[in-house]
């Protein structure tokens, strides 16, 4: 049975015609059934389309009034209403500001007692003690993704940009300036900025050639050039570089820069931070001259460093020896 033909939906059969001659005949409504049917607004889409005009069900209005009421009790106890130059300030005395500050003083209360001891020890005590390393690391975390991510990536490993590797990666073994926990706090503490000289005016094309394939091998010492030209002064006569100077080893197929041919014919032409327009530029900065980072904070970032893996151990300490006491000698009468 089409709606046309039941409009009101009863199952009774009676057609538009007879809803309109119910109407006619005094039923205010003529989508009314004569014997109580549905009830509708009257309103009528695609000739056969009608509203009903059911109340809502009893759990939507209790949960409507319920709302409201909550939105009443919530605009008198939280501040809410903005004024032309203040706002209401609500019966509770809540405020953003006051609910942060209470956070603080409770993270400032669990972190004291660390941060009090902290601030005595060098960062190989802090290593030395497992409860405060665990913390140290934890708080670095949050100081590296502020202060250094930038450069050397998430984790330490890195980042490139179309000249090469832009910043060192940190959690592998290869240091330019020394991987021991205290050679990482100086170098955070006071930056590094290693330099070598542009060898364009000193060395030929086919020197450059020669020396670049040389040591894209990771075999320096394979041509006579490396000791010739003055190269182990820097990288010693091993080619794996002198960590007081901060020069790079080149037989361990780890590169600062660029690997390729080309990229090492360039760092060999104009250096690095050598002044020349097409030199390689890598400067770290130092976080205390900057004024940004505490010494206390730096402690946590060497440790955080440190523990990435790559931190090399400090040379074991000589053990301390005392003399053997020399026997009494009795002199014979």
């Amino acid at each position: 049975m089409s709606e046309d033909q039941n409009p009101s939906g009863d199952g009774q059969g009676q057609t538009r015609a007879q809803h309109i001659r119910s109407a006619e005949s005094g039923n205010k409504n003529p989508y009314q059934n004569p014997d109580g049917g549905v009830t509708t607004t009257g309103h009528v889409w695609d000739d056969d389309l009608a509203d009903s005009t059911n109340q809502p069900p009893r759990w939507w209005m209790l949960s409507l009034a319920a709302s409201a009421l909550f939105c009443v009790v919530y605009f008198i106890y939280y501040p809410s209403i903005p004024l032309f130059s203040t706002f209401t300030k609500g019966i509770g005395g809540w405020t953003s500001i006051k609910e942060m500050e209470a956070g603080e003083g409770e993270v400032d209360a669990v972190r004291g007692k660390y941060e009090t001891k902290l601030k005595d020890m060098t960062p190989a005590a802090i290593l030395a003690d497992s409860e405060l390393t665990e913390y140290v690391t934890r708080s670095g975390k949050v100081l590296f993704g502020d202060n250094c991510a930038a450069c050397h990536g998430q984790n330490g490993a890195g980042t490139r940009d179309k000249e090469g590797l832009f910043a060192p990666v940190l959690n592998d073994d290869a240091w330019l300036f020394g991987g021991t926990i205290g050679d990482i706090y100086t170098t955070i503490q006071g930056g590094r900025q290693g330099m070598m000289p542009a060898h364009k005016d000193i060395l030929s094309a086919a020197e450059i050639d020669t020396l670049a394939d040389a040591i894209a091998k990771s075999q320096p010492n394979s041509t006579p050039l490396f000791a010739g030209k003055g190269c182990t002064a820097c990288h010693g006569e091993d080619g794996k570089g002198i960590q007081a100077m901060g020069s790079a080893n080149l037989t361990d197929k780890i590169w600062r820069f660029d690997e390729s041919i080309e990229g090492v014919k360039r760092t060999i032409a104009f250096g690095v931070n050598s002044g020349d327009p097409q030199a390689r530029v890598a400067v770290m900065p130092s976080f205390k001259a900057a004024g940004k980072l505490s010494d206390a904070e730096i402690k946590k970032l060497a440790v955080y460093v440190y523990k990435f893996g790559g931190g090399q151990l400090d040379a074991p300490v000589a053990p301390v020896t005392t003399a053997a006491p020399v026997p009494e000698q009795k002199v014979q009468p």
